[in-house]
């Protein structure tokens, strides 16, 4: 590959599509999701390998630099040098890398890979999580669940329940709300969600799946796509009827969904990022943070797996040690909160 700048999202998608492996984060699509909300976007390709990184403007001209699920390729150090470039061009704080890779990690790979950088054990992005794979045939999906999940989905079907395509996203959000209010997580507002689907829907690449009993809804799940892989990101429930099971349908229904338009992976988003013998060992005990939703998720009959460290380069060492106390400040707040 020649250098050339990809700032024209098509142009950028047509490039993508040259590799073996992409990730959604690093669609043109998702950079006009940020821009939403403050990130402006820049392209930058090198050889046989580019990545798309995210900066969100600060006071005094500076900036935080985001490349999520990236770099894509091979060979990144040869990319590295241009992506420290524009990173400096846009007077950035600091780089924080989250490559789209799972342990087990070829040893000082990724350190070769970023000269420079401080690994961080921390990431934006769920580091742990639960993958499926759709290569199986349907019969084969539900034989790996736990017997309990499959009880649940079909409790489901017995009771009435159906799962259907929506677009509702002011029902959803309602859901949304209440979700968050009954398990204590933060959510996003209305927009986030809005924009999210207004985005990708169009593209083929997410769908809002409602269960449904006499045409009341029961619970919703948003699903995303692209290519060989699909992602459960957000889902939600009323209080009053989860006793039907509607959340168990809704997977095994986001599931069949992305099976069908080719995905072999199905990405469950977010569990605790613990060994899975401390998983397996205290999901019963326990139900703060991410514990709630492992104890669902495990039923599903994926594996448990790890994505790679952070990588941070520092531009401006002290402002981002003094953002680093900033950040710290603000967490434990939340947490005081919480």
């Amino acid at each position: 590959m020649t250098h050339r700048a990809y700032q024209e999202d098509a142009d950028w998608d047509e490039l993508l599509e040259g590799f073996p492996q992409t990730h959604l984060l690093q669609t043109a699509g998702w950079a006009e999701f940020k821009a939403s909300f403050g990130w402006s976007s820049a392209r930058v390709q090198a050889e046989n390998a580019c990545a798309q990184v995210l900066f969100r403007a600060l006071p005094l001209g500076l900036s935080i630099a985001y490349l999520p699920k990236g770099p894509i390729g091979e060979n990144w150090e040869k990319l590295v040098p241009r992506i420290n470039q524009l990173c400096r061009a846009r007077n950035a704080i600091f780089l924080q890398v989250e490559p789209d890779l799972f342990e087990p990690l070829p040893e000082r790979a990724l350190e070769d890979a970023f000269p420079g950088f401080l690994r961080e054990e921390h990431t934006i992005q769920p580091r742990r999580t639960i993958l499926i794979d759709l290569t199986r045939t349907e019969e084969q999906l539900l034989a790996a669940m736990k017997q309990k999940t499959r009880y649940n989905i079909r409790l489901a079907e017995k009771k009435g329940v159906q799962a259907r395509l929506s677009n509702d996203l002011s029902s959803f959000y309602r859901m949304m709300q209440t979700t968050a209010k009954r398990d204590g997580f933060a959510l996003h507002d209305f927009a986030y969600y809005q924009n999210a689907f207004q985005i990708f829907e169009p593209r083929g690449k997410c769908a809002l799946l409602e269960a449904h009993l006499d045409d009341q809804p029961l619970a919703y799940l948003m699903v995303f796509f692209h290519r060989e892989r699909a992602w459960y990101f957000y889902g939600a429930s009323d209080d009053e009827s989860r006793n039907l099971m509607p959340t168990y349908l809704l997977q095994w229904e986001a599931m069949r969904w992305a099976k069908a338009r080719g995905a072999a992976v199905y990405d469950l988003w977010g569990i605790p990022d613990e060994d899975e013998a401390v998983l397996e060992r205290d999901f019963t005990s326990r139900a703060d943070g991410l514990w709630g939703v492992y104890r669902f998720k495990r039923g599903f009959g994926g594996v448990v797996s790890r994505s790679a460290p952070a990588f941070i380069k520092a531009y401006h060492p002290l402002l981002y040690k003094a953002y680093q106390i900033y950040r710290a400040r603000k967490q434990a707040g939340l947490d005081a909160a919480s």
